[in-house]
């Protein structure tokens, strides 16, 4: 690309990087062993820098600022003058990142999560480093894992975890794995070994090594240096992480091909030999098996001993072999093999949502429709509309309807609850008249998002053939 061209408009970026994408991937694809020399110059590219600024101002949070108190929402007109300050100093070697802001957010399990949230700056750059990266390494990453990948979705994992647990096919086995901390532990010497397999330009190894070195801001004001880990928040971060993790994949996508062709794994599977397949989720991970449960057990020394390299551990408290029929919660999801309802003596494996997952949006909905929180009606429907719309589009795939049923009795008496407390002087007949009309909730002509109108269909395996952004799903079969 003509790195001294003038700033193209988004419609004229868009398309530029999508065809150099295109040619980065095609070229990794097709020769595993080679390694990038020459990548700086798309990095810092007026076409690379615009899409980069676009997604980073179109991201969630574009509305929280780093060490340097700038959101990029706010930036407004100066965003020309950002990203020519920035092709400056990326050119002249120059750029030097700033430190992650430390915000801590409660996970369900009751602990906090770190989040390091990068400068306005910073995201940029992460953001053009990840148009550049991203393509090439999405050339060697495993069909295993679908976390923070383009074009994968969890839905997917699911998918293959019910396909594989399913008649004739029967993993019976589930090692439920968990890795401690995993996004603050990551080697960063490891992860800078695996980078460089595939990237040999010294500026952007400079650059990814900047950022893992950066250091954090605490929220109490204390400045930390990063050792280890790539910290949760930072656009570059999750492509780093399945750069690290994808050790895992290849580690059981290498015992998959010795096994041989699909009749020689039917023999050996008959003859006991265990035969077991990876479904990983960014760090998130279950291995199936076809064998017996010492064979499961087994895992805990080979996992520990692939992922050790990378600086990282299994949870002892989280990680447990169970058995299909018991069940295990990934993603959100219980899945289980139980009875098949109507079919006499068959089995099915049922997915729906766990009790965590519906605790959460109970917990939401309980939340939005305390007395004080929206002064009027339509301001609780704007809020709580999109997030029953959220839940049950991502559970909308499993055996859900009786849960749905369930949130939605809740959430609308919920409402009625809010409405009561809001008009204390209004009895239930006038409250009806006023508000409930048809028993149907709605105000300026916003209505109560049913979730029993969501329709429950079952979400179809796509196995190896997802397509990439820069691939037809011909050439990805």
């Amino acid at each position: 690309m003509n790195t001294d061209a003038p700033w193209p408009e988004l419609s004229q970026a868009v398309p530029r990087v999508l065809a150099m994408q295109t040619k980065l991937h095609r070229w990794a694809a097709a020769d595993p062993g080679r390694r990038f020399d020459d990548l700086a110059n798309l990095v810092y590219d007026p076409a690379f820098l615009t899409v980069a600024w676009d997604r980073v101002r179109g991201n969630a949070g574009a509305r929280t600022a780093g060490v340097d108190q700038i959101a990029p929402r706010s930036v407004g007109d100066g965003a020309g003058e950002l990203l020519a300050d920035l092709r400056r100093e990326l050119k002249a070697g120059q750029f030097s990142p700033e430190r992650v802001r430390e915000k801590t957010i409660p996970k369900t399990s009751g602990k906090l999560r770190r989040l390091g949230i990068p400068t306005t700056r910073d995201r940029v750059v992460q953001a053009a480093l990840k148009l550049v990266l991203e393509p090439i390494f999405e050339a060697d990453f495993q069909p295993c894992s679908y976390g923070f990948r383009p074009r994968r979705r969890a839905q997917d994992a699911i998918a293959e975890i019910h396909y594989l647990a399913s008649p004739t096919r029967n993993y019976e086995w589930v090692f439920e794995a968990d890795i401690e901390a995993c996004f603050d532990q990551i080697d960063h010497s490891a992860l800078l070994g695996r980078v460089r397999h595939r990237i040999g330009d010294k500026r952007v190894l400079s650059w990814v090594t900047a950022f893992l070195k950066a250091g954090v801001l605490s929220e109490d004001g204390l400045n930390r240096e990063t050792i280890t880990g790539t910290p949760q928040g930072g656009i570059l971060s999750p492509l780093l992480a399945n750069i690290a993790l994808s050790v895992l994949d290849e580690h059981f996508a290498a015992k998959w091909a010795a096994l041989g062709p699909s009749w020689t794994r039917a023999k050996r599977r008959r003859a006991g030999q265990p035969v077991m397949k990876l479904v990983r989720y960014a760090d998130d991970f279950v291995i199936l098996l076809h064998g017996q449960r010492g064979d499961a057990e087994a895992l805990w020394d080979e996992v520990g001993a692939v992922l050790a390299p990378m600086g990282l551990r299994l949870s002892v408290a989280k990680t447990r072999v169970c058995h299909i029929d018991d069940g295990f919660d990934f993603l959100g999801w219980r899945i289980q093999r139980r009875r098949w309802a109507g079919r006499t003596g068959k089995k099915a494996i049922y997915t729906y949502p766990a009790k965590k997952a519906l605790a959460s949006i109970v917990d939401k909905v309980r939340t939005l429709t305390r007395r004080a929180s929206h002064r009027t009606l339509a301001d609780l429907l704007r809020r709580i509309n999109p997030v029953l719309r959220g839940w049950c589009t991502y559970f909308r795939h499993g055996v859900s309807s009786r849960t749905f049923g369930y949130v939605d009795h809740y959430a609308f008496w919920r409402i009625v609850g809010w409405l009561r407390k809001r008009h204390p002087r209004l009895n239930m007949h006038t409250l009806v008249r006023r508000f409930l009309p048809g028993w149907k909730i709605r105000a300026e002509g916003i209505e109560f998002f049913r979730p029993t109108a969501v329709a429950i269909e079952r979400y179809r395996y796509r196995g190896t053939r997802i397509p990439t952004p820069w691939t037809s799903a011909t050439t990805a079969a």
